[in-house]
């Protein structure tokens, strides 16, 4: 998983530099989306946006969106070390990971394709990484007396949101 994050890194950071913006584009791409603070919050923080066009941000978000879903995927797999004994509940966390992993994927196709400009499986990668948490909480319910934990909700929804911006971008893009 390591050098397929290095190889999303370089292609973001190439096609960055190719095409370069406005100071106020974060602030007018951010509008398009549903989490405005979010959206510019997270393009703030990554120094190439400054300088990255629409698509280019856009590329930077699917990064968010991938180290998110990746961080969770990883916290997941630790829960399995500190779950006691109850075998349904490690079941259902390694299938959590799974699904976060999956999502992960999901956004590193999603970045190869905005380099190739294919909007519509960029928008299905992100379609499909967005409903992973889903599954994720349908796991749990597939089990009466488990409870979601709230940690795991709470970083679902962080996925879900990240995913919203940048399907308000592609939208943005492909209009």
């Amino acid at each position: 998983m390591g050098s397929s994050f290095l190889i999303l890194n370089t292609i973001i950071s190439l096609a960055i530099t190719l095409v370069k913006g406005d100071a106020g584009l974060i602030q007018k791409t951010c509008k398009t989306t549903k989490y405005y603070d979010l959206c510019v919050s997270s393009l703030k923080s990554e120094p190439t946006s400054a300088d990255s066009d629409t698509k280019g941000l856009a590329m930077i978000m699917a990064g968010v969106g991938t180290a998110n879903a990746t961080a969770t995927s990883t916290f997941l797999s630790s829960q399995l070390l500190t779950t006691t004994n109850d075998v349904i509940m490690k079941k259902v966390l390694r299938e959590c990971s799974d699904k976060y992993a999956h999502a992960t994927d999901a956004l590193q196709a999603s970045v190869e394709d905005f380099v190739s400009e294919l909007y519509d499986y960029v928008y299905l990668h992100v379609m499909a990484a967005a409903d992973y948490p889903n599954a994720c909480r349908n796991a749990f319910r597939r089990y009466p007396g488990l409870v979601y934990p709230q940690e795991i909700a709470r970083r679902g929804d962080g996925l879900k949101h990240i995913c919203e911006v940048v399907l308000g971008i592609v939208d943005h893009l492909a209009s």
